[in-house]
């Protein structure tokens, strides 16, 4: 197997990873990043990005990430294709295995790695995703200004979404699976007093209707099986993320849903030398301007941990 040894590894490419990759290349750690199997992390599944400072007319999601790529090698980061397929951060230098095929031992690593919106799996859904189907109300609530949306999900993510979409639409449509929701009870009084929210109990998304953009939502209830449609063109899913921190459970501390744990203001794991940046370890902002601060942090951290260790 093929092998190669570098002082600073980042696995992951959205602006977590390519931020610390601009500062890692900077301090003349000579970063080698892998982008992973979605280069460019979320954004590059979001269309119009509004809420990024120094854009003042929007910018699309991947062609933002396309910026970040290339000022990164522009430092002097080596950017590459490939997947992190397992790790050992039991001992110095760091393994990590490329696609099962390469192995990189690095002095330090950086995690950028994400986390993955969770969809309900239907191909409508997946077809119009970026065309009024979205999974980031902060993100693109904004677009739907007056309009009339629907939001899945029944804990306190959904219901913080949904009264921060009864702030700039007409109506909101929330679609609860069961006869109650998960969120707190201080959220679930908050969004039954909104008089533009209304809430659809014990019903399940059937389809998203509409051919180049949302229409409307088709909903059926779960113990009838009667079926409603209702008209919106915005449709939301908070049902959750995912983090991608799989490789790493057996080395690094995480909280239940896996995200991975970090001292609190700073980018520290609890392995020295390992650091975690952006959405595989923040569950509570996960936008791509405090991701990107984060990746400042980690390759700062990282610089002075290399420092003190005498690599760099």
């Amino acid at each position: 197997m093929e092998s190669e040894k570098v002082h600073c590894l980042i696995i992951g490419s959205g602006p977590a990873g390519y931020t610390a990759a601009i500062y890692a290349a900077r301090a003349n750690m000579k970063p080698v990043l892998y982008q992973g199997i979605q280069p460019g992390g979320q954004l590059t599944i979001t269309t119009e990005v509004e809420n990024y400072p120094g854009y003042p007319e929007g910018i699309q999601g991947p062609e933002m990430m396309v910026d970040f790529e290339k000022q990164a090698t522009r430092m002097g980061a080596d950017i590459r294709y490939g997947l992190a397929t397992k790790v050992d951060f039991s001992q110095q230098p760091f393994k990590v295995w490329i696609d099962e095929e390469k192995l990189v031992e690095a002095d330090a690593v950086i995690i950028a790695t994400g986390a993955s919106a969770k969809w309900l799996g239907l191909p409508s859904e997946e077809r119009l995703n970026g065309f009024g189907v979205s999974a980031c109300a902060v993100c693109d609530g904004f677009f739907f200004r007056g309009k009339d949306v629907a939001i899945v999900g029944a804990g306190d993510t959904a219901a913080e979404e949904a009264l921060y979409l009864s702030k700039l639409t007409n109506k909101v449509s929330m679609l609860v699976r069961k006869d109650q929701m998960r969120a707190s009870k201080v959220m679930q009084d908050r969004v039954l007093a909104t008089p533009n929210i209304q809430v659809y109990w014990e019903t399940e998304t059937d389809e998203i209707i509409g051919e180049n953009k949302v229409e409307s939502v088709r909903v059926k209830n779960v113990k009838t099986g009667a079926t409603e449609t209702i008209p919106v063109q915005g449709f939301f899913v908070a049902i959750g993320h995912t983090p991608n921190s799989d490789i790493f459970k057996d080395y690094l501390e995480m909280d239940e849903a896996g995200y991975i744990k970090t001292i609190p203001g700073t980018s520290k794991t609890n392995v020295e030398g390992v650091f975690a940046a952006g959405d595989v370890q923040d569950k509570i902002y996960r936008q791509a301007v405090t991701a990107a601060g984060s990746g400042c942090m980690a390759a700062l951290d990282a610089e002075r941990y290399l420092s003190a260790k005498g690599l760099v």
